[in-house]
């Protein structure tokens, strides 16, 4: 698991699988920061993993301060899923 930082938006949601870097992610959960204050665009502050950390998400099994963070454009994401069917 870790935090995958968007700047702009690709269009994603909760749920959504995405690509970075040859590695395909699910969005567990998302922030969207910049709306009003802040940089020239949007900020997607996104918790990702593979499937199968979803119940250590789900349970808070992970120090969110911990996690590595990578930084990538909202063209290098490839969305493979805008929704996924995790969340409903």
């Amino acid at each position: 698991m870790k935090r995958l930082i968007i700047h702009g938006d690709p269009g994603i949601r909760k749920g959504a699988v995405v690509e970075h870097d040859g590695e395909e992610l699910v969005c567990f959960g998302i922030s969207r920061n910049g709306e009003w204050h802040g940089p020239d665009r949007v900020q997607l502050w996104c918790t990702v993993g593979e499937e199968g950390e979803f119940e250590d998400f789900q349970r808070r099994n992970f120090t969110p301060h911990w996690l590595d963070v990578v930084r990538a454009d909202a063209s290098e994401i490839t969305v493979l899923e805008a929704k996924g069917d995790l969340f409903v």
